[in-house]
């Protein structure tokens, strides 16, 4: 008797268990919708304006 073929398929190296739910090209993360770097900025300057003491 092969014992090696007996019981469940073995999982694949490195894999994770599940999917995320925004995983890089799903519908909610697509391939090639990269941000603008001038939005980035200007987000993160509004957002120091807002923590800055007055």
């Amino acid at each position: 008797m092969d014992y090696s073929k007996s019981g469940n398929a073995k999982n694949a190296k490195n894999t994770p268990r599940h999917s995320e739910h925004n995983a890089k090209g799903s519908d909610k993360n697509p391939f090639g919708k990269g941000q603008a770097k001038a939005d980035l900025l200007a987000r993160m300057k509004a957002a120091a304006q807002g923590r800055k003491p007055q």
